[in-house]
């Protein structure tokens, strides 16, 4: 936050852009009262003068500070009411993957903005404040990227975080394993997966020491195949993440950062911290900017809000907000686009997205469709077909009243 002000106000061209056309929120904790708890308990065990240098505390690793080696820092997983906010959630994946398997996905169960289930809303129900609270803002603010950063690692991990059951696999639609994946059925990919891959990749490429996994990770194996990057349900399994939430539940592709090994590193090393992070952070910040993005209206001008953009082949769409804007990131390449909304004959056009930052505009300018009436006359009619009136032949009474009640 002081880098970019500072930044802006002394004239940096880049940051200077990046805030003037992208609106950024900045969370400085989500979950407080648990780093306090984690915070004293490293405190305790540092005694508060220990140093890094001093003879009294254990030898470090060369990939696990002793930050990380001191005190139980796992109680920050979990706030005062004991939840953990990494699992606390709605598991929206799951029930995703259960439509499948009954086929009711798209016509009847979306592919996207997935409602919140009734249950997980109630008063009563097992969910911290702070859940409750970031998921209402993510309701209220349309959000196209997001990370959330973490520490005791050093990686970049993407959706999906659940695991799919080996029995709900599709058997229809078999994949042939690949280098990073392992062949396990049980890792279910995103529709999004290359474009999630990108913006991983994107973070820890420009961070100064996220890919140096010569000498394995910070408390195992590397697991990112010496990339720094690693979808989360091949490292750390759990369902009701806040990164598949975010991205099955509103436009937003949400991944998580583990910025360094030690999660309470000394102030001497924050320096540091902050020149591995800095280039990573504004890297990513501007991938906001590739893909797509327009306005969806009709055809006197007035924003068409809820309008769905589906990008061919990929099966994950987006809405349009409350002035009819969307946002969509998309690797480079060409793709066949198309709007549509209730009441409105679709539009479709193609839109190439380019190597260079900077979303390519597409917008739709969509008609009145006449479905609306027809819906009305059918109801009218019990939803039955209507018996078209052959000319010619003479009407039966039936027939005659039927049509006089139509008209």
């Amino acid at each position: 936050m002081q880098f970019l002000c500072k930044e802006y106000q002394d004239g940096n061209p880049r940051v200077r852009s990046l805030v003037t056309e992208t609106r950024i929120h900045l969370v400085p904790s989500l979950n407080p009262d648990g780093y306090e708890l984690a915070r004293e308990a490293v405190r305790g065990r540092r005694g508060g003068t220990a140093r890094r240098d001093g003879g009294t505390q254990p030898p470090a690793s060369p990939r696990c500070p002793q930050g990380s080696e001191l005190g139980n820092w796992a109680l920050g997983h979990w706030t005062e009411e004991g939840y953990d906010l990494f699992e606390n959630f709605p598991d929206l994946a799951s029930a995703l993957w259960a439509a499948e398997e009954r086929r009711l996905v798209p016509h009847k169960f979306p592919n996207h903005h997935i409602p919140i289930p009734e249950h997980y809303l109630a008063e009563d129900a097992t969910v911290a404040v702070e859940t409750r609270a970031i998921m209402a803002w993510m309701d209220k603010n349309p959000f196209v990227l997001g990370a959330n950063l973490q520490g005791g690692e050093k990686l970049v991990s993407y959706p999906f975080d659940t695991a799919r059951p080996v029995s709900e696999t599709p058997a229809a639609a078999p994949r042939a394993p690949d280098d990073y994946e392992d062949g396990n059925p049980e890792l279910q990919e995103t529709p999004d997966h290359a474009i999630f891959r990108w913006l991983a990749i994107s973070y820890a490429s420009a961070h100064l020491t996220m890919t140096e996994t010569f000498r394995g990770g910070c408390h195992t194996q590397d697991v990112t195949d010496a990339m720094g990057i690693v979808q989360g349900a091949k490292w750390h399994r759990r369902a009701g993440s806040m990164n598949d939430f975010s991205y099955l539940h509103t436009n937003c592709l949400e991944l998580s950062i583990y910025l360094g090994c030690d999660k309470f590193p000394h102030e001497s090393e924050l320096q540091q911290e902050w020149e591995n992070n800095k280039e990573s952070l504004l890297t990513f910040m501007e991938q906001v900017h590739r893909g797509i993005k327009g306005l969806v209206t009709d055809q006197q001008g007035e924003p068409i809000a809820n309008a769905t953009i589906v990008v061919g082949g990929i099966n994950h769409n987006v809405k349009t907000a409350a002035g009819g804007d969307y946002w969509r990131i998309l690797n480079p390449g060409e793709y066949r686009v198309s709007a549509r909304a209730e009441g409105y004959n679709p539009s479709v056009k193609t839109c190439s997205v380019f190597y260079d930052i900077g979303a390519t505009q597409c917008n739709f300018v969509l008609s009145r469709s006449n479905w609306k009436r027809i819906r009305e006359i059918m109801a009218m009619n019990g939803n039955r077909p209507i018996r078209r009136v052959v000319p010619g032949r003479p009407m039966t009474p039936r027939e005659r009243l039927r049509l006089r009640m139509r008209l």
